[in-house]
């Protein structure tokens, strides 16, 4: 099992609608193709707190170029995202991290 570690920066003030396009588009559209999340954070305490974190598990890199791409061309996706950024940009950027669970990890 390979987790893809995403974090999100908004733009001050848009977090809100970073989440509501989640809750609202962005996972049903992950259930259409395949994509599997192993959790979602906001920072409470940190560096920022304009920051959505999330995890998403992949069987392998393979699938997750595969599955990723997929989503990424879907005009649901591009029509909900638009949709979501009508009132302007809301993320300033993203970091995405690939890992790998070690042996004793609870997670596997």
């Amino acid at each position: 099992m390979i987790y893809e570690l995403r974090i999100y920066r908004c733009i001050p003030g848009r977090l809100p609608a970073l989440l509501k396009r989640f809750e609202n588009a962005t996972l049903k559209l992950w259930d259409k193709h395949g994509i599997r999340q192993a959790g979602f954070w906001t920072t409470l305490i940190g560096e920022s707190n304009m920051d959505l974190t999330y995890m998403l598990k992949w069987e392998s890199l393979a699938e997750r170029e595969q599955k990723w791409a997929a989503f990424m061309s879907d005009p649901a996706w591009q029509s909900a995202r638009a949709d979501s950024e009508k009132d302007g940009q809301i993320v300033a950027n993203i970091t995405s991290s690939f890992l790998t669970p070690t042996a004793f990890s609870a997670a596997k």
